[in-house]
């Protein structure tokens, strides 16, 4: 019969992601210190990707902003310049 399955906290799944990322060992051997399938560890190394991909911290979200309005700013003098030409 199959094994029930296992349920696993946020905060453990956080700190299984930060050793696959900083404990300088292969995801392999993070996952089977940790009890969890190698797949398993990977799904969660891609989630956290891909939630940190589609909300950029603050700072950086900011920069983005600043950016945008500098690229704007360009155009306007960009086409400023033209329109007297």
């Amino acid at each position: 019969m199959r094994e029930p399955k296992k349920r696993f906290t946020p905060e453990f799944r956080a700190e299984a992601v930060r050793l696959a990322h900083t404990s300088g060992r292969s995801r392999r051997e993070v996952a089977e210190d940790l009890g969890i399938g190698l797949s398993t560890l990977r799904h969660w190394i891609d989630g956290q990707r891909d939630r940190e991909m589609e909300a950029p911290p603050s700072d950086r979200q900011e920069d983005m902003a600043a950016r945008a309005e500098a690229a704007a700013a360009g155009r306007t003098r960009c086409c400023a310049r033209n329109a007297r030409s």
